[in-house]
């Protein structure tokens, strides 16, 4: 039996949410002329699959959803709000020697049969050859206003390119709504991006001046205009103060559903990882234009039913990561340590700032050796979840939050070139390089030391560390050939530090005994 989606509603209908507060003889959002749209809406959508063990989110219940409110109401469309393609723990594993970046996505994305995404910031994460990858396996628009590719031939528009075409992104869409007795509209999407994922060979104009232009082009060839973005609400908020005729913008980056309102316009944003969606529903009166507004959050849980045609497609992608899972760990599914307080997993925090999951990892790699070292350290920017985790954790979990593994080496290293390493960590504050700690501190005067001990220059110190930070790509003199390194330490694929996350596990299973 097909599960009733309408037990999944949570109530956001109000009267403010009402643009354009006129008053007609007949009622406005009734009778001939009247034309009723329902556009679904997601954002920050890093797995395709449902989470917490299959408690909540997942593409194929998406999917469900809108073919279910399309069966009633045609005029039914899905838009993405950025930030789909990265970080993922499918997104790293490799298939025929090529990590999969992303392509679980579009080809998940391509079943749902979406009708428009934007950018966010998290798709350049991706490497250019690899973004146009992606867009090239598209059968969907993207639209962007303000970002644009930077070629040898300088700024042009991103493009899908298939064998006989190209198509490039436009600074807005438009579609086409028609009703049962052939009236007919048109309403437009504009989408812009928030710059804080600079690349060389992305350029990102101005939000505002760009959302502006987009909006007075779009609204020449459209009844009205809506924007698809992927900025902070703050920013959100000043679209809006800008663009006062604009009467809804779906958003996206802050992970959390928020339903707020600046003047005319009603912003949006659902919960990452679909574990909601918000479903807008447009009644526009071809005659007085007249549009009427009112947005509900449904969450996305596993009472409901999900597109079997969609299912195939994310079982295809899941069924991988089970299989390379179980190289490292038995159970991957299996509840291993239940937060009652949020792990902050945010990329923002633990480039920034000591992390109660960085604490939790780093705890995790000197227990890999028994506790026998002075302190670990990692560095944040290994952490790839961008989210909170609460409640049960499963082993899967913590393969989301560090997907790319690696050995936790123990190294003996001289005191100066320990404190050398905490001191450029500290420096590099918002960036991968910033250091997560374990029994690492500064005191009042600015001394690094270990516990309550003064780190001393000529002393020989052991501290766990994840194996990438002695590459020098963080930190550049940080190598094997430094001559403050004493000795390292490899763990051989039998012990628990030869995979940072098999570490984590054992440590939070071991809490329970």
């Amino acid at each position: 039996m097909r599960k009733l989606l309408l037990l999944a509603f949570v109530g956001c209908s109000f009267s403010s949410c009402q643009i354009f507060q006129q008053v007609y003889p007949e009622d406005p959002i009734k009778g001939a002329g009247v034309i009723t749209l329902k556009l679904i809406q997601i954002n920050d959508v890093y797995e395709i699959a449902p989470l917490n063990g299959g408690e909540y989110g997942g593409l194929a219940r998406v999917a469900h959803i809108r073919d279910s409110i399309k069966d009633r109401f045609p005029n039914t469309y899905l838009f993405l709000a950025g930030d789909f393609l990265n970080p993922s723990l499918i997104g790293t594993l490799k298939v025929d020697g090529e990590r999969v970046n992303g392509e679980q996505m579009i080809d998940v994305l391509n079943a749902m049969d979406i009708d428009l995404v934007t950018f966010g910031n998290h798709e350049f994460d991706l490497s250019e050859k690899d973004l146009q990858k992606r867009l090239n396996e598209s059968n969907f628009t993207w639209t962007t206003a303000n970002v644009k590719h930077v070629t040898e031939k300088g700024l042009v528009p991103f493009a899908t390119k298939w064998e006989y075409s190209t198509v490039p992104t436009s600074d807005f869409s438009t579609f086409n709504a028609i009703d049962a007795d052939g009236n007919k509209m048109k309403f437009g999407v504009f989408g812009v991006t928030l710059p804080s994922n600079p690349k060389s060979y992305v350029s990102y104009g101005d939000i505002y001046e760009n959302a502006e232009r987009a909006y007075n082009l779009a609204i020449q060839k459209a009844d009205f205009v809506v924007g698809l973005t992927h900025v902070s609400l703050e920013e959100d908020i000043e679209i809006a103060r800008r663009l006062r005729s604009l009467p809804l913008i779906m958003g996206g980056h802050e992970h959390y559903n928020m339903l707020e309102k600046e003047g005319r316009t009603i912003i949006a944003k659902a919960d990452a990882n679909a574990k909601s969606v918000y479903v807008h529903t447009l009644i526009y009166n071809l005659r007085t234009k007249y549009l009427h507004i009112n947005s509900e959050l449904m969450m996305v849980t596993d009472k409901i039913a999900s597109s079997a045609k969609v299912e195939r497609v994310v079982s295809k992608w899941t069924d991988l990561v089970d299989a390379q899972l179980k190289e490292v760990v038995e159970n991957p599914e299996e509840v291993i340590y239940n937060a009652s307080s949020p792990l902050d997993g945010t990329d923002k925090s633990n480039r920034s700032k000591q992390t109660n999951i960085g604490e939790l990892i780093t705890r995790s790699m000197a227990y890999a050796y028994n506790n026998n070292v002075d302190g670990a350290l990692v560095n944040g920017g290994s952490i790839r979840i961008d989210d909170r985790l609460v409640g049960d954790i499963t082993s899967i979990d913590i393969f989301r939050v560090l997907p790319f593994g690696g050995s936790v080496l123990k190294v003996d290293l001289k005191g100066s070139l320990l404190k050398e390493v905490l001191e450029y960590g500290t420096l590099q504050s918002g960036e991968g390089a910033y250091l997560q700690r374990y029994k690492f501190s500064q005191n009042e005067n600015g001394d690094w030391q270990t516990g309550d001990k003064t780190i001393s220059d000529n002393k020989t110190y052991t501290v766990a560390f994840s194996d990438f930070l002695l590459k020098g790509l963080d930190i550049p003199f940080l190598t094997p050939d430094n001559k403050g390194i004493v000795k390292i330490y490899t763990p051989n694929e039998t012990e628990t530090a030869a995979d940072i996350r098999k570490a984590i596990i054992f440590y939070l299973n071991s809490l329970k005994k």
